[in-house]
């Protein structure tokens, strides 16, 4: 038995799932609540109402793991709010001056995070050569200056650290033992070549500390207090998971995982491993592609909140149409638009259906006939059902137009319909001749979660001469597959589920950027369960 949870920013999805192995996983029981402006509440509410749903018989104690995706730490960089003052100490004098740390950051956010920045002598050449030698004095100085200015959380950075990560460890041991209460977040942990969005990456994870141990804390109490002792996990950007100590470390992986657990959970229902998924939610549709099992990743850098980075990100178009979107004009036909506002998770106050005074997309398809919600219905029904159809359709066109922009061949993909906003779509889409809407599609998400795998990844620029290739590849792959088993991965169930070589013409020595990722089920025999703070635990 496993809970698989998604917070969404209209609705938190719970599912309570059996079996272990894919094929013979079933839902037992779920349910969708409101999210909450703190989110933590809305996960405890969605967990007594699923424990209260389960099966007669059910014990709290067949839960052998709780799986949460949640956009707690994306609101928190998107609203600037709640971030810890961060420092960024980068390694890569005489080089790199011209481009400091932060450069491109939004004014708002660099003033969120303290807009505190060092250079410092050290990195490495992409042959994992030294660039400059570290300087532990210049570190020192750093440190002091850190420790009268009160700053707690640092993010090191240096040149081609992927390649070689050794001087950034060995600045965060030189600062930690200067200043022990200072958390030290290291740009190769987070594995992607390109030194300002890797830095960038590093400095949000950094700034997010405080919060992750504040969530940390308070879900592992929400368990506590619901008699669930399973271990937690949280799911990945990229369709794996983490356990909750390693969410205290990471805390921005989590960056978009709701689009990833949506588009997992969709073809998991669909039974199909490549397809285009249709995520409605209530205040978006989040249109993606599954790729072998696992979401299509974007090729390019990323921004979160204006901010550029490289961390792995699935590769979504968001529309701003979702079932609370508001309605505006709906009687002219000319002048009617739908979103990109939304009542959002006050759409069961709000929209007209639930006794509000708010004309949402979900009232509309109402009117249409296309669902049946709410418990004020009477007031749509005396809508123009022709009109109230026509909205509906200039929607769905735009949802097909956007799967359309998103394909790379002209090859047959099914496009799954999820989301507990997909009812106001129709069961056809124009263009696209293979749409389905499986069970439980309302709450794909959740699902996603809960059968999230382990994962582990490595970026590498690596010299392959003639000859050499077979070599090379098999010791990264056995790197990827050794971090997967490190993370919480089964032993014997890794598999490599992606392999990008890009030769490197300008680079001498046949230098290849190399990018392997492995997967694996989770191993609930080696994951332990978190101790609550504070509860007597040694």
């Amino acid at each position: 038995m496993r809970v698989g949870i998604d917070v969404g920013g209209t609705n938190t999805d719970a599912v309570l799932i059996a079996g272990r192995q894919d094929a013979d996983v079933r839902v037992v029981a779920a349910v969708k609540t409101p999210t909450t402006a703190d989110v933590t509440t809305g996960v405890v509410t969605a967990i007594g109402d699923l424990l209260a749903k389960a099966p007669a018989g059910f014990a709290r104690g067949a839960i052998t793991a709780v799986m949460i995706g949640t956009t707690h730490f994306t609101n928190a960089v998107v609203e600037g709010r709640r971030l810890t003052p961060t420092a960024v100490v980068r390694l890569g004098l005489p080089a790199t001056a011209a481009l400091p740390p932060l450069t491109g950051w939004p004014e708002r956010l660099r003033a969120a995070v303290g807009d505190r920045a060092y250079l410092c002598h050290g990195g490495y050449e992409y042959d994992g050569a030294e660039l400059s030698t570290l300087d532990p004095d210049e570190l020192r100085r750093v440190a002091a200056d850190l420790a009268g200015a009160g700053v707690r959380s640092v993010a090191v950075s240096s040149v081609f650290a992927p390649v070689n990560g050794a001087m950034e460890d060995e600045a965060a041991e030189l600062l930690r033992s200067e200043v022990p209460e200072l958390r030290v977040s290291c740009s190769h942990e987070f594995g992607r070549i390109g030194l300002l969005e890797r830095e960038n990456a590093t400095v949000l994870n950094a700034a997010l500390a405080d919060l992750a141990d504040e969530l940390a804390d308070a879900l592992t109490g929400a368990l506590a207090d619901a008699g669930i002792t399973a271990p937690l996990l949280l799911s990945q950007n990229d369709g794996t998971l983490m356990d909750i100590e390693y969410g205290r470390r990471f805390p921005a992986a989590t960056f978009a995982s709701g689009p990833t657990n949506s588009t997992r959970g969709a073809g998991f229902l669909a039974g199909v491993a490549d397809c285009a998924v249709i995520d409605v939610g209530g205040t978006t549709t989040d249109i993606g592609v599954l790729v072998g099992g696992f979401p299509r990743e974007t090729t390019s850098t990323t921004e979160v909140a204006g901010v550029r980075t490289n961390w792995r990100m699935p590769d979504v178009l968001s529309l701003g149409i979702g079932g609370g979107s508001l309605v505006r004009d709906f009687s002219d036909a000319q002048r009617c638009t739908v979103g990109p506002e939304s009542v959002g998770f006050a759409l069961s106050s709000r929209a007209l259906v639930f006794g509000g005074d708010t004309l949402t997309l979900t009232d509309v398809a109402v009117a249409a006939g296309q669902t049946r919600v709410g418990t004020t219905t009477a007031l749509v029904r005396r809508f123009d059902h022709d009109r109230a159809r026509a909205v509906l359709a200039a929607a769905a066109e735009r949802i097909a137009d956007a799967v359309d922009r998103m394909r790379t061949s002209p090859a047959p993909l099914p496009a799954i319909l999820v989301g507990g906003g997909s009812v106001v779509l129709p069961d056809t889409l124009p263009g696209l001749p293979d749409v389905r809407r499986p069970a439980h599609a309302d709450v794909a998400n959740a699902i996603g979660a809960a059968i999230a795998k382990v994962g582990g990844e490595l970026d590498r620029v690596v010299p392959i001469a003639d000859g050499t290739r077979t070599t090379v590849l098999a010791d990264l792959k056995a790197e990827a597959v050794a971090q997967a088993e490190a993370a919480g991965a089964r032993p014997g169930s890794v598999e490599i589920v992606e392999v990008d070589e890009v030769p490197l013409a300008y680079l001498p020595g046949g230098a290849t950027r190399v990018r392997v990722k492995a997967v694996g089920d989770l191993d609930l025999d080696r994951v332990r369960a978190p101790q609550r703070v504070g509860a007597g635990h040694a």
